[in-house]
C-alpha cells in the first residue's frame, strides 16, 4: 500500500504556507491523472471477494425457487396441505412487494444495511420454514423468507452496478448468471433428493451457511460509504405512501391470481374484485409517483424512454416465461414419465448448463460489440421456438425431445437474464442505478408471481376438466389436485393410469401454449427499443474503499513532487477536512 504523501486536517493556515483552492476545477488541475469516465479500474482481490459474496447472495433465490418446486408434492403430502400454490406465491409476493422500497433503503441507509438486513431475513425465514409443522406455518415462514429474497436480489443488482460500468457489465452479469444458474440447476436435484429421503426440511436449512459465507465476505470487504444522516431523517425521506400503494396493489393482484380457478371461478366476485382493485392500485401508484411523491420510489425519468419501458416489459415477460416452465415441467415429468423427484431434477440439468453458456456468450458479445438488440431478438426467438415445440409433447414423448426442446428455451432464458439490464440502464445516468434496478427487480419478481399462479390456475382448471371422475374421487380436491394425484398414478390400473397421464400431458400443454404467447409478446416488445451507447461512467459515491483510505472519499492519485506537495495545505472540500493523497 503506498504511503500518504500529505494529509491536511485543519482549514486554518497560521504558518502562511501556500493554500490550495477548494473549487473542483482547481482540485482537478493539481492531478496529472484526473478521473476519466472511460477508465475501468483494475479489479483487485477486494473486488473479487465482494463479487463472490454477491454471486452467492444472488443465487440464493434461484436455489429456493428450483428446489422447492421439485419437492412440493412431498411437502404438500407430509404437511397435509391444501394450498400448494401459496408455498411459491407467498415467497414471490413478499419478494416482489418489498423490492420497490429497497432502492430507497440502499440510497439513504447504504448498501451494507440493505444486504445484511436481507440476509438476516433469509436466515430467519429459512429456519422457520424448516421447522414448519403445517402449511399455514410454512406459508408464513416463506413470506419472511421472501422479504429477504427480494431485498438481496435488489442489493446484489445495485452493488454490481456500483462496481462495474455499464460498458463492462455484460461479462460480469454473465458470471453472476453462472452462479445463479448453477444453483437453479442443482436445486431440483437437491430438492428431489432431500424430498425422496424424507429430509425436505434441509432444503430450507441449507440457506443458512450460504448466507453466513456471503455475510462474512460483505462484512470484511464491502467497505462503502454509509450516509451520515440521522436515522429519523432517513426514514422520513422514504416514500412510504408510494410503498403502501404498490404493496397493497401487488398483494391484491396476487391473491386474485392464486384464487382464480382453484378456490373460486375466474369470473367470480372473489377473483374479479381484488384483481380490478390491484390493477387500479398500480395505476394510482404510477400517478402518485409521477405527480405527488417528494422522493418517488419510481422517478418518472425511469420510464420516460421507449427503450427503458421496453427493457422493463421484457424483464417481466422473461420471468413469467421462466417460472411457467421451470415450476410445472417437474409436474409433467413426474406425472407423465413416471420420473422420481430426483430424476425430474436431473432431467432439468440441461437447462442449467445451456443457460450458463448462453449467459456468458451473450454478456461477452455485448462487451465486445457494444450492442444488445440482436442478442435480445435472438433470445426471444429461441423462447418462442422452444415453447412452440413443447406444445407438441404428449405423455409418450421421448426424454430426448423433452431435454432438447428445453435446451432451446434455456439458451434464450439464460441470455435474457444477463442482457435485459442494458435497455433499462442505457438511457439513464449512473445516479439513477438504485431506483432503476429496484424497479427492474420488482418487475422480475412480479413476473415470477404471475408465472407461478397463472400456471397453477391453468393446471388445476385443465385437470378438473380432463381427469376421469372416478380418479378425482380418489384424490383431494381444491388446489392440491395436481400434487395429490401424482403419488397415486403408479398404483393405478394400466388403463386408468394411461388416461390420467394423458390428462396431465394435455393440461400442461395449455401452460406451454400460454408461455409461447408470452414469448411472442416479449419479441414484439423488443422491436421498439433503440440501440443506445453503453457508457463507462461510474457512480463515485459508492466506490469500494481500500487500505488506509478514509470512509468517505476514494483514493486520489497525484504525480506531484513530495517537497512541493508538503508546502500545500488542503482546506475543506465538500465538508471533508482530511484527504489522504497517495504517490
Amino acid at each position: 500500500m503506498p504511503r500518504p504523501a500529505y494529509s491536511a486536517s485543519s482549514p486554518d493556515n497560521p504558518s502562511g504556507t501556500n493554500r490550495l483552492q477548494t473549487d473542483e476545477q482547481s482540485v482537478s488541475e493539481l492531478f496529472i491523472e484526473p478521473f476519466d469516465s472511460t477508465f475501468t479500474p483494475a479489479h483487485d482481490r477486494t473486488f473479487w471477494l465482494v463479487f463472490l459474496g454477491n454471486c452467492l447472495a444472488s443465487s440464493l433465490t434461484a436455489l429456493e425457487v428450483s428446489s422447492v418446486a421439485t419437492a412440493l408434492p412431498t411437502i404438500t403430502r407430509d404437511l397435509n396441505g391444501t394450498s400448494f400454490i401459496w408455498v411459491g406465491s407467498a415467497y414471490t409476493l413478499a419478494a416482489t412487494a418489498c423490492v420497490p422500497l429497497c432502492g430507497g433503503l440502499a440510497e439513504v441507509f447504504g448498501r451494507r444495511f440493505l444486504a445484511f438486513s436481507s440476509l438476516i431475513l433469509i436466515v430467519v425465514g429459512s429456519a422457520l420454514c424448516g421447522a414448519a409443522t403445517n402449511m399455514s406455518f410454512l406459508i408464513a415462514a416463506r413470506t419472511v423468507q421472501g422479504l429477504g429474497g427480494g431485498g438481496i436480489s435488489a442489493a446484489t443488482a445495485i452493488i454490481i452496478s456500483d462496481l462495474v460500468s455499464l460498458k463492462d457489465r455484460g461479462l460480469y452479469n454473465g458470471l453472476t448468471s453462472v452462479a445463479w444458474a448453477i444453483q437453479f440447476g442443482i436445486g431440483p436435484v437437491i430438492g428431489g433428493a432431500l424430498a425422496q429421503s424424507g429430509k425436505w426440511r434441509w432444503i430450507f436449512f441449507i440457506n443458512i451457511p450460504l448466507c453466513t459465507v456471503s455475510a462474512v465476505l460483505y462484512a470484511f470487504f464491502l467497505r462503502v460509504r454509509t450516509p451520515a444522516d440521522h436515522w429519523k431523517d432517513k426514514l422520513s425521506s422514504l416514500d412510504w405512501i408510494g410503498h403502501t400503494l404498490v404493496v397493497s396493489a401487488t398483494t391484491a393482484c396476487c391473491v386474485a391470481l392464486a384464487w382464480s380457478g382453484t378456490e373460486h371461478a375466474w369470473n367470480s366476485i372473489a377473483v374479479l374484485v381484488p384483481l380490478i382493485l390491484g390493477i387500479l392500485g398500480l395505476a394510482v401508484f404510477v400517478v402518485y409517483e409521477a405527480r405527488y411523491a417528494r422522493n418517488p420510489l419510481v422517478p418518472p425519468s425511469l420510464i420516460s424512454t421507449v427503450t427503458g419501458v421496453s427493457g422493463y416489459v421484457q424483464t417481466f415477460m422473461n420471468s413469467v416465461f421462466m417460472l411457467g416452465v421451470i415450476y410445472y415441467l417437474p409436474v409433467y415429468l413426474q406425472a407423465c414419465k413416471g420420473t422420481s423427484a430426483v430424476g425430474a431434477g436431473v432431467d432439468q440439468l440441461a437447462y442449467t448448463f445451456v443457460g450458463v453458456v448462453s449467459s456468458i456468450i451473450s454478456g461477452a458479445s455485448i462487451r465486445v460489440t457494444g450492442v444488445y438488440r440482436p442478442q435480445l431478438w435472438l433470445s426471444w426467438t429461441l423462447l418462442l421456438v422452444g415453447a412452440g415445440l413443447y406444445t407438441t409433447l404428449n405423455a409418450d414423448s421421448s426424454i430426448g425431445k423433452i431435454i432438447g426442446y428445453l435446451s432451446i428455451m434455456a439458451s434464450g432464458v439464460g441470455s435474457l437474464l444477463t442482457i435485459t439490464y442494458f435497455p433499462v440502464l442505457a438511457p439513464l445516468p449512473v445516479s439513477s442505478n438504485g431506483p432503476a434496478l429496484a424497479l427492474f427487480m420488482f418487475l422480475r419478481n412480479f413476473g415470477q408471481v404471475w408465472g407461478v399462479t397463472i400456471g397453477g390456475a391453468i393446471l388445476q382448471n385443465q385437470l378438473h376438466q380432463r381427469l376421469p371422475q372416478d380418479f378425482i374421487g380418489q384424490s383431494q380436491t381444491g388446489d392440491t389436485l395436481a400434487y395429490a394425484a401424482i403419488p397415486l398414478i403408479a398404483s393405478l390400473p394400466d388403463e386408468l393410469k394411461q388416461q390420467v397421464r394423458q390428462a396431465f400431458a394435455g393440461s400442461v400443454r395449455v401452460i406451454w401454449i400460454a408461455v409461447a404467447g408470452v414469448a411472442g409478446c416479449g419479441l414484439i416488445t423488443s422491436l421498439f427499443m433503440k440501440q443506445l451507447k453503453l457508457h463507462s461512467d461510474m457512480n463515485e459515491d459508492w466506490n469500494l474503499q481500500r487500505g488506509d483510505q478514509g470512509p468517505e472519499l476514494n483514493t486520489l492519485k497525484a504525480n506531484v513532487d513530495p517537497p512541493k506537495l508538503a508546502s500545500l495545505e488542503l482546506v475543506d472540500i465538500k465538508g471533508v477536512t482530511e484527504i489522504p493523497i497517495y504517490i
